[in-house]
């Protein structure tokens, strides 16, 4: 059983190579591939050793967290963390030792007293090795992020780790089975979830207003491009280097996060199938020459070819819903996430702001009913924190609600909102649809994570019923 899903993942893993659509997956034809992939998927079957979706560890009345990648997403993690009650910061580790000096100065003056870490590729280990730390923060590079989370877990500690959770589909195999031995959290730190209106739209749809939901659409359209060629913007660019080496949707979970947990996905329902599309590359390429034209650090990147700048992703559920999912870092377009829900009763859309709700009595819902839906059906852990998130910031708060309330769930002992496979099954969007559109979008399975348990899970509730005891020190 376990021979027939390496079988199917040194197969899909050639997905994951994907240079300018050239190399080993084209030795082959593409019907064949498609046909070979997709049955090998079919055949195989994954036992489950233990459910972690509803798991509650125990409870950790004081959390020390330890934090890995200090760059532009983790100190932001970390200042987050002091303003929460019952958490300590015990490590710092980073490559570069001015990122670690950096924090450490803001959290010292709180009663913080980190030990740091940096100067060495393999440094975070000690940080990980140590027997006084209960949590990890993963915030570097993402082909780290797996290898980090694994060592994390065998080490004894939960992990989160910042979005995509893994980059192939081996990868999202390995969270699930070390998660599921050690029984160790692991969770992508998808803030969208936890944005204002996408809060509001779940409580809304688990409590009807939508009815039957039918469709649902996400997207990362961010124009990226000055920062992706920036000297300064990302550790040796590597975002840089991902979007000239690889196709698909990159970036998936922003758009997709939210609405899998409004179609409770992975708990009633599943990721089915999905197919993908990508357009050509008509910006990156020329402002690669551009930039090489004045100065010699980026004639290799002249070089390339970039692999595309609008990819479309749509996916099938088992229940028969579909969702279209987009990505795009290089267009001169409007920073958006779409996060529309379509249902037998109502709809709404984000995108662009302020977001709107429908119902099927008339067209968008005025300001004022639309503030008395809002009032309505605001989400408890919004009534409770969502002033002070604001003030801490962050993504406009969503950043600290996040944060907040995974510490609020180990210090109660409850389940995490995102679980595993929610981090396996939404990552894995991003090489299934490289594959997608490497074999002419042809469609793909997207694997059973939850080996089957998806049937039985329940959502796990943002009510507060047994948490929201966490105070928040500003």
């Amino acid at each position: 059983m376990k021979n027939n899903r390496r079988n199917f993942l040194k197969i899909g893993g050639l997905a994951g190579i994907g240079i300018a659509g050239s190399g080993i997956l084209n030795s082959f034809a593409s019907e064949s591939k498609s046909k070979l992939l997709t049955s090998t998927l079919n055949r195989r079957a994954y036992v489950q050793q233990f459910n972690m979706s509803g798991y509650g560890a125990p409870k950790i009345e004081n959390v020390r967290a330890g934090f890995i990648g200090l760059g532009s997403r983790g100190p932001g993690h970390v200042m987050n963390l002091t303003k929460c009650e019952g958490v300590q910061v015990v490590g710092l580790s980073d490559l570069l030792a001015e990122n670690v000096v950096k924090v450490q100065k803001k959290v010292e003056p709180l009663g913080h007293k980190p030990t740091l870490y940096s100067g060495s590729p393999d440094e975070w280990k000690k940080l990980c090795d140590r027997k006084d730390v209960d949590i990890i923060y993963i915030a570097t590079p993402w082909d780290l992020h797996v290898p980090m989370a694994l060592y994390a877990m065998e080490m004894g500690k939960h992990v989160f780790i910042e979005v995509p959770a893994a980059v192939t589909v081996e990868e999202c195999w390995q969270l699930v089975e070390t998660s599921e031995r050690t029984r160790k959290h692991c969770m992508m730190l998808e803030n969208t979830c936890y944005d204002f209106f996408e809060l509001l739209t779940l409580n809304m749809a688990r409590q009807g207003y939508f009815g039957e939901l039918v469709h649902a659409e996400g997207a990362y359209i961010h124009n990226l491009l000055d920062l992706n060629f920036s000297k300064t913007g990302y550790q040796d660019m590597w975002r840089l280097k991902e979007n000239a080496t690889r196709r698909g949707s990159l970036y998936p979970t922003h758009g997709l996060g939210p609405v899998c947990q409004i179609m409770d996905i992975n708990r009633g329902d599943k990721l089915d199938y999905l197919v993908s599309m990508q357009s050509n590359d008509f910006l990156m390429a020329a402002r690669a020459r551009e930039l090489a034209a004045t100065d010699a650090f980026y004639k290799p990147f002249a070089n390339d070819t970039f692999n595309g700048n609008m990819n479309t992703t749509t996916i099938r559920t088992n229940k028969g819903r579909t969702i279209m999912i987009q990505h795009d870092v290089t267009s001169p377009r409007p920073y958006s996430r779409i996060h529309l829900i379509s249902g037998t009763k109502g709809t709404a859309l984000k995108y662009p702001e302020p977001g709107r709700i429908s119902n099927t009595h008339s067209g968008w819902l005025s300001a004022a009913d639309f503030k008395a839906a809002e009032e309505k059906y605001a989400p408890p852990i919004v009534k409770k924190v969502g002033e002070m998130a604001k003030k801490v910031g962050g993504h406009g708060g969503m950043d600290f609600l996040m944060d907040w309330r995974i510490i609020d769930c180990l210090r109660n002992g409850l389940p995490l909102d995102q679980d595993v496979y929610d981090a396996a099954a939404w990552s894995s969007v991003f090489p299934l649809s490289e594959w997608s559109v490497n074999n002419r979008s042809n469609s793909i399975d997207v694997p059973d994570f939850t080996g089957g348990s998806w049937r039985s899970n329940v959502p796990v509730d943002i009510d507060l019923k047994y948490g929201g005891t966490t105070q928040v020190r500003l």
